[in-house]
C-alpha cells in the first residue's frame, strides 16, 4: 500500500497540522494529551501536597469503581487465579493472523481503552501530569494493574506497545521540549501510533551497517532507502527513524534519529504475508521524502544513541502489551488450563515440565520487574533488558515444547475444540521474537561483554569508515 500524498511539512508545527488535517484534532482536555493540570481532577503528586494524596486503599477504591462501571469481570479469574476452560476469548498469538479490517478493529479497541483510561490519568499513572499522568509512585500503578487484571479488556496490540512503551519514552530521554510538548501525552494516550523504522535487508542484528540515507538540503533532510519488519507502519501515523547521515565516519557515529509522519510523498508501505497467516510486518520505502531538521531527534550522528535506548525499552517485557491485555504468547493459566482439560496432570513428567514453565515464568517476572523500575528511575539502558528479552524468548520456545507435549496431534488438527488448535499461532509465532528486538545472539554478546567481562567479538570494520565497509 502507498500512503495517500499530503504537503510537504517545512517546520515542525507544520508537520502536526499534516497529522491533524487526516486525522482530525481533538485536543479535548478530558483525554490529558499534554494538559492544562490546573483544571485536572485527578489526584497527582505534583499537582497536589503529599499529604492531599490519596492512599493506596483509596486510589484503588476509586479505581474498582470506574472499572466496574466501564468494564466487565473476567469470569475466568485474572492471571493469578484458575481460568474457566472454554470461557471467553483464548489468545496465545504471539503475531496477530488477521486480515487488515480485523486487525485494525483489534487495535481500535485497545486506543479506545486506553483512551478511556486517559480521561483519568489511569493510563500512565507514573508518568508526569504535564504527559496526561498521575504523577503517583510505582505502587499505585501496580495496585491498578491488579485490579485491572480482573476484567475484561481489549487484546493487547504490538503496534499500540511501541508507542506507548518504547518511542514515548524515548522521545522523553532525547527529544527537544517541543517534541516532549507535542508528542509523548498523545503517544501515551494512543491518540496517535507509532512504530520502528530501523531493520533494513543489510541491516538486521547488525543495526549499525543500515544505508537508509539521510542527506542534509538547508534546514530539511531529504531520506532515500528502505526499511523492512515494521510492525504496525500500515496503522501508525508517526515513525522512528534510524537513518545513515555520514559515509565518512565509522558506522556507529554516522547514524541520525528522527521521528517523521508516515504520510509523507514518497513514503511507500508494503505488508509482508507471515506464514501464521497475518501480516503485522511490512517494508517501507523512502524516494526523496522531505522532513524539517525540527523532526530531528537527537543531535546529529547520535541516532545510534537514540536506538539502543529504543531498543533498550524493547527489552523490557514487564507490561501487558498494550491495552490491558493477556500476556503475549500466552500465560501460566493457560498453560495449565490446557494441561488440565487434557488430562494429563498426573503424568510425572508433564508435572515436571510445568513446573519448569512455573518457575520460569516467575523468575522472568522478577527481573523484568527490576529492569522496569531500574528504568522509571532514570537509569540508562542496561544488561538488565537483554537479560530479560533472553528469558522472554526462551520461555516462548519452551512453552511451544511443553504444549506440543501436552496436545500431541491437537494441536495440528483444527477439531473446534477451545483453547487447543489456537496454540498452533504461538508454535509458529514464537520463533519469530529470536530475532525482533535484537537477536538472541546479540544479547548475549552484551551480557558476555558488559556483565561478565568477556572479550568482545571480533570487528573487523570497528574503526573503519561506513563507506569503506563491506556490505
Amino acid at each position: 500500500m502507498t500512503e495517500s500524498p499530503a504537503k510537504s511539512p517545512s517546520e515542525h508545527t507544520a508537520a502536526i497540522l499534516l497529522r491533524d488535517s487526516l486525522l482530525g484534532s481533538n485536543n479535548d482536555r478530558s483525554v490529558n494529551y499534554g494538559r492544562d493540570v490546573s483544571t485536572s481532577s485527578a489526584p497527582s503528586a505534583s499537582a497536589t501536597n503529599e499529604s492531599a494524596l490519596p492512599s493506596v486503599e483509596e486510589f484503588s477504591k476509586t479505581a474498582r469503581s470506574w472499572l466496574e462501571a466501564n468494564a466487565e469481570y473476567r469470569t475466568g479469574g485474572n492471571e493469578e487465579k484458575e481460568m474457566v476452560w472454554g470461557e471467553g476469548e483464548f489468545s496465545v498469538s504471539v503475531f496477530h493472523s488477521l486480515s487488515f479490517a480485523d486487525e485494525q478493529a483489534l487495535l481500535n479497541k485497545a486506543k479506545t481503552w486506553t483512551q478511556a483510561k486517559a480521561e483519568h490519568g489511569y493510563h500512565a499513572i507514573t508518568q508526569p501530569v504535564e504527559y496526561g499522568g498521575l504523577g503517583l509512585t510505582r505502587e499505585y500503578s501496580r495496585a491498578f494493574a491488579k485490579l485491572e487484571s480482573l476484567f475484561v479488556t481489549p487484546t493487547g496490540h504490538e503496534t499500540h506497545s511501541v508507542t506507548v512503551g518504547l518511542i514515548a519514552p524515548t522521545i522523553n530521554v532525547f527529544g527537544t521540549q517541543q517534541q516532549k510538548d507535542d508528542f509523548i501525552g498523545r503517544f501515551l494516550a494512543t491518540k496517535e501510533l507509532a512504530c520502528q523504522l530501523f531493520s533494513e535487508p543489510g541491516a538486521g542484528s547488525d543495526l549499525a551497517s543500515l544505508a537508509c540515507r539521510a542527506d542534509r538540503d538547508g534546514d530539511e533532510w531529504v531520506l532515500n532507502g528502505q526499511k523492512v519488519w515494521s510492525s504496525g507502519a500500515q496503522f501508525s501515523e508517526w515513525g522512528e527513524l534510524i537513518a545513515r547521515s555520514d559515509v565518512d565516519v565509522v558506522k556507529h557515529k554516522g547514524m541520525t534519529a528522527f521521528i517523521i509522519p508516515m504520510n509523507l510523498p514518497g513514503i511507500e508501505i508494503r505488508p509482508i504475508k507471515q506464514m501464521s497467516g497475518g501480516s503485522s510486518f511490512n517494508e517501507v520505502f523512502f524516494n526523496d521524502v522531505r522532513i524539517p531538521d525540527s523532526m530531528r531527534l537527537g543531535p546529529v550522528g547520535e541516532g545510534w544513541k537514540v536506538a539502543l535506548t529504543t531498543l533498550g525499552f524493547e527489552r523490557d517485557h514487564s507490561g501487558d502489551g498494550g491495552g490491558g491485555g493477556s500476556r503475549v504468547g500466552g500465560s501460566w493459566r493457560q498453560i495449565l488450563a490446557t494441561a488440565r482439560a487434557m488430562g494429563v496432570t498426573s503424568d510425572p513428567i508433564i508435572r515436571q515440565e510445568l513446573a519448569k514453565a512455573y518457575s520460569h515464568f516467575r523468575i522472568e517476572g522478577f527481573v523484568n520487574r527490576r529492569a522496569s523500575d531500574l528504568r522509571r528511575a532514570g537509569a540508562p539502558a542496561g544488561p538488565e533488558g537483554s537479560l530479560g528479552k533472553l528469558m522472554w524468548t526462551e520461555g516462548m520456545t519452551y512453552i511451544s515444547d511443553v504444549i506440543s507435549k501436552i496436545l500431541g496431534a491437537t494441536l495440528i488438527a483444527d477439531s473446534g475444540e477451545w483453547g487447543t488448535f489456537a496454540w498452533g499461532e504461538h508454535v509458529l509465532g514464537a520463533p519469530g521474537y529470536r530475532i525482533a528486538g535484537g537477536s538472541d545472539e546479540t544479547q548475549r554478546n552484551i551480557i558476555g561483554e558488559r556483565v561478565l567481562g568477556l572479550p568482545g567479538e571480533p570487528r573487523v570494520d570497528k574503526d573503519s569508515a561506513w563507506k569503506d565497509t563491506r556490505r
